[in-house]
């Protein structure tokens, strides 16, 4: 499922392709993508153009010349697409034709990304309950996010009303390179290793981010190199293998050498 690298991506994506091309057509798809009606829609889009993009956390916002915002999530298969042929990609959700005949797609297979109209991105993020971005965050508010916290360190990873942007692929790997148990209770971790957490966050996040837009492959010892591996896979720093377990309802890949459990 698209994280915050793969949106920070698809942004750049965006910025790169889109920006201030007036919008002559639009077609629709699947309603169950659309959070509005398909004909609001249309009404907005067409004729009108987007100035500029922004992200907070797994969420991308296109700012319109005219009527506020068209927000993107991706769900877990969700992407954009630009061209000037006429082949319509497949799966195509969501269909811009521009002025100088140009065209954006938003495709998405499984059809569980979600699209959305607001009227700005401050109404969108209070109404939608979302925490502070990842990458914004300082670390006094993630150090008072946590203060308290009876759950588990992964699960208030992954809350996206307290820290938006990570997503189960990425707690595992803050944790992993912090070789703390994902399973460990909030309450229990020391002020260092809070800090710890906190640090890693920032640094897996913008290294994956790279990676992400420049088409590199993380580095050999990331967890999430190994991880299509599944269960079983050598631990990157060679302390055993890789196992899974549930950790708020999500597969979750950890070193049991590397990150002990606390009893």
């Amino acid at each position: 499922m698209p994280e915050l690298p793969e949106v920070a991506y698809q942004k750049k994506y965006a910025d790169a392709t889109i920006l201030h091309k007036k919008i002559v057509e639009i077609e629709t798809g699947d309603k169950k993508i659309y959070q509005s009606a398909k004909a609001d829609f249309e009404k907005i889009l067409t004729d009108n153009a987007f100035e500029s993009t922004s992200r907070i956390g797994k969420y991308l916002f296109l700012k319109l010349k005219k009527n506020g915002v068209l927000v993107m999530h991706f769900g877990m298969t969700g992407k954009l697409d630009y061209y000037q042929h006429d082949d319509t990609p497949k799966y195509t959700q969501l269909k811009l034709i521009f002025e100088d005949h140009s065209k954006l797609a938003f495709t998405c297979p499984r059809k569980f990304a979600k699209l959305y109209l607001a009227k700005s991105v401050e109404e969108f993020q209070q109404s939608h309950n979302l925490g502070a971005d990842a990458l914004a965050i300082t670390e006094k508010e993630f150090l008072k996010i946590c203060d308290g916290r009876s759950g588990t360190i992964k699960g208030l990873l992954m809350n996206q009303s307290l820290i938006a942007g990570i997503g189960n692929m990425y707690a595992d790997e803050v944790l992993f390179q912090t070789k703390i148990h994902p399973k460990t209770k909030v309450n229990t971790l020391s002020q260092k290793q809070l800090k710890s957490i906190f640090d890693k966050i920032e640094e897996v996040l913008k290294v994956v981010k790279e990676a992400r837009i420049e088409g590199k492959r993380v580095p050999e010892s990331y967890l999430t190199r190994i991880r299509k591996e599944g269960e079983g896979a050598d631990c990157p720093r060679n302390n055993g293998k890789i196992e899974q377990t549930k950790v708020s309802g999500r597969t979750t890949y950890f070193c049991p050498v590397c990150q002990k459990e606390i009893q």
